[in-house]
């Protein structure tokens, strides 16, 4: 048997990390298997659809490198793979379930759904139908249909006796099926089905043999084994991957920080640190290593290495990953993923636009948000040969790549005029500042010929001299040629500036006191 797995999200907003790492692992244990991995599109809830959703799933997997095999533009032989285009099967299915015996007609109203609501919260009993059209003759439901009655199609749980699946996580489930939510809708009044069925008839028709989902499914699973009964049909094998959850113990979430996958591919996260530090959350690889391409991590998924437990998400490690990446890139590799983010910053340059026929209507529509990690214009022989040269003096200090444009706006922009208070060091008072920068522009045409150890060296013995610790003497000097406390390397950066713009600049802060 092959394995064949999906990933079937709801494109209700943007792509969040939880999202892409139930993805991911479906994605990794297809091809750790030599399966395949299906993309489906589950939009039933229409009200909260948006064709800017679907898009940016495409992209957001595009982007990672989770390819899939099967539906999206790729299309396969089970199509179509978007819900909102196969509801005469979801139809035929829930008559069939009807004609069974396994599902029934529900005639009650919104007005009377909502008062047996009051009733059971009012009396702290257990929320859910009360099964009142399931005691409906064959002779009562018929005649409701000859009136026209608008009705939904609801599922016929047992009400006895337990219900029975095996987790690859969790192991053996038992659940009473008492406890499962009471006959729920499987076929809404407009003809749209609710999740529950559409999900079980795509599984099924499409040929997932491994359901791999956030743990929070786990409760709705005993009514999908009930409906696969219902059916005739052999259930999946279910796997409930832990959840993902903020350092305080709560669900991931916006308080937390970032949580869709754009807002840290805009920050300037590298997709390999994104794709490493969620493949690790809740799960093992290798004793002894941190770093895995995506192709040793498409070898190495093991199910039998998934935690039961929930894993916290710790935005520092995601930042060290981010580092380590960082640092392993060329030069040249460097500059391609800065220069959006330097471009677009200091050039004029903008984010591309993409624009589709997203609405399915024929409308081409601007799709948003833009990212940031794309430009629409190209440097110029000056800006690259000058950005190519400071790649490695920030290749260790950047932790994002949307960090860059600050670190090198002082190669392609004046100092903007600076006042005292701007240079002066806590310790230090305006005299000595000014006898520092003094000091500094002196010694600058013999640093520049050393190396950047030698050259702080150099000037620590003069700091010495004066009595000034040696981080109250390159502050100034710093701010005063680059506008900032924080730079690349000194000396590196100065002989890509120039030594005489670099003494312009420090007289030029010389005269503001």
């Amino acid at each position: 048997m092959q394995v064949k797995v999906r990933y079937a999200p709801s494109p209700t907003g943007f792509q969040h990390i939880g999202g892409v790492r139930t993805a991911l692992f479906n994605y990794l244990y297809a091809r750790s298997q030599g399966g395949k991995f299906v993309l489906r599109i589950e939009d039933t809830d229409r009200t909260r659809y948006d064709a800017e959703y679907e898009r940016n799933l495409y992209d957001t997997l595009e982007w990672l490198g989770i390819e899939w095999d099967e539906g999206g533009s790729k299309g396969g032989e089970c199509a179509p793979y978007v819900q909102s285009e196969r509801f005469d099967l979801y139809r035929e299915y829930a008559q069939k379930l009807v004609e069974k015996g396994f599902a029934y007609y529900c005639f009650c109203d919104a007005e009377r759904l909502e008062r047996i609501r009051k009733i059971q919260t009012m009396n702290k009993m257990p929320p859910g139908y009360d099964r009142e059209c399931r005691r409906l003759s064959k002779e009562e439901q018929e005649d409701k249909l000859k009136q026209g009655m608008p009705y939904v199609i609801r599922l016929k749980v047992p009400l006895e006796g337990v219900t029975k699946f095996r987790d690859m996580i969790v192991g053996e489930v038992e659940w009473k099926n008492a406890d499962v939510s009471p006959d729920p809708i499987l076929l809404k009044s407009d003809g749209f089905p609710t999740y529950h069925l559409a999900n079980i008839v795509d599984d099924h028709l499409m040929g997932i043999t491994h359901v791999m989902r956030a743990q929070e499914w786990l409760p709705s699973t005993p009514m999908h084994v009930i409906m696969y009964n219902a059916f005739g049909w052999e259930p999946p094998t279910f796997c409930h991957l832990p959840m993902v959850m903020g350092q305080d113990g709560q669900k991931l979430s916006k308080r937390h920080g970032a949580t869709s996958c754009n807002e840290f591919r805009n920050s300037g996260y590298l997709k390999e640190a994104i794709i490493n530090y969620v493949a690790m959350l809740g799960c093992s690889y290798e004793d002894g290593r941190d770093i895995y391409s995506l192709k040793e991590l498409e070898r190495l998924f093991d199910v039998k290495h998934l935690n039961k437990a929930s894993s916290v998400f710790d935005y520092k490690k995601l930042d060290w990953f981010n580092g380590q990446y960082m640092r392993e890139k060329s030069d040249e590799e460097l500059f391609t993923l800065t220069w959006p983010f330097i471009a677009n910053t200091l050039f004029g340059g903008e984010p591309k636009r993409k624009s589709e026929n997203a609405t399915k209507d024929g409308t081409a529509v601007v799709l948003s948000p833009v990212f940031l990690d794309e430009t629409n214009i190209e440097p110029t022989p000056e800006q690259r040969k000058i950005l190519m040269q400071v790649m490695p003096l920030i290749k260790e200090r950047l932790h994002h790549l949307n960090e860059a444009s600050d670190m090198v706006r002082f190669l392609f922009e004046d100092i903007p005029t600076l006042k005292p208070e701007d240079l002066i060091p806590k310790k230090l008072d305006a005299t000595m500042t000014k006898t520092v920068l003094e000091k500094a522009r002196d010694l600058l045409d013999i640093a520049i010929e050393k190396s950047e150890d030698d050259a702080f060296a150099l000037f620590k013995e003069e700091s010495e001299k004066l009595k000034v610790k040696v981080g109250d003497f390159m502050m100034p000097l710093r701010i005063a040629i680059t506008g900032s406390k924080i730079s690349p390397p000194l000396i590196g950066s100065i002989k890509i500036l120039g030594l005489s713009e670099a003494i312009k600049r420090i007289e030029k802060a010389i005269s503001v006191f």
